[in-house]
């Protein structure tokens, strides 16, 4: 058993222990994007409400942007379906999937782009990432 800085044994958490752990806002995938974009002169904001609540919006522009990660999203290059508990996680996916779809369509129907970034992309080409955002800001003139 490992021990912490301070010679406690350190115990395993348990798959409900880690689950709670998981961020769903600020995550450190975003904090990425996010500081690309302020380096670029791209300002936007957060917690605007609308359908599924994007993680960044540049709302003159009317431009939604998600960023997606691998598992919670099945990236298709890099998602593992689990093997333990397997048709709660097919189903949980699938349903994050399905909403992610939805969202889109609701996004569009109110005259939004929606740019949906995978997590991955932010640590491989962010700049790829942040020319793909500013593109879809462009065509709207800018925020």
């Amino acid at each position: 058993m490992q021990q912490t800085k301070a010679g406690r044994p350190r115990h395993r958490l348990t798959k409900s222990e880690q689950m709670a752990r998981v961020r769903s806002r600020n995550t450190e995938a975003e904090f990425i994007l996010r500081r690309a974009l302020w380096r670029h002169g791209l300002r936007y904001r957060l917690h605007v409400k609308l359908p599924g609540s994007p993680d960044l919006a540049f709302v003159r522009a009317k431009v939604a942007v998600f960023v997606d990660g691998c598992f919670w999203h099945a990236c298709p290059g890099h998602y593992r379906a689990p093997v333990q508990n397997a048709d709660f996680w097919r189903h949980k996916i699938q349903q994050n999937i399905a909403r992610d779809r939805r969202v889109d369509g609701e996004l569009a129907t109110l005259g939004w782009i929606v740019v949906r970034v995978w997590e991955h992309e932010l640590r491989g080409d962010l700049e790829g990432a942040v020319r793909i955002i500013s593109d879809a800001i462009g065509r709207y003139g800018g925020d």
